[in-house]
């Protein structure tokens, strides 16, 4: 392929990887067919990211500033000392 957003259909058959590599990078492609445009490859639309909640302000929402006499890696060492 020596055009960088246009492939024969012969590049389609025998170097459809370089094709992909092209459409994975965001390109859109045209192909061509005795050197007319019968049709274009474009990558697809990339979804939106998902809302994620937000835990810290959620955790100081509940509880403040209030810090707990007891760590979290204490309370883990007691679970497992139960067994």
């Amino acid at each position: 392929m020596y055009h960088m957003r246009t492939a024969t259909v012969r590049d389609l058959r025998y170097r459809f990887s370089q094709v992909e590599s092209l459409l994975q990078e965001g390109e859109e492609i045209q192909i061509t067919k005795r050197k007319r445009v019968i049709a274009r490859l474009s990558p697809p639309e990339s979804p939106p990211s998902p809302h994620r909640p937000d835990f810290l302000a959620r955790l100081k929402k509940i509880y403040g500033k209030k810090v707990l006499k007891v760590s979290g890696a204490e309370l883990l060492a007691r679970e497992r000392d139960r067994y």
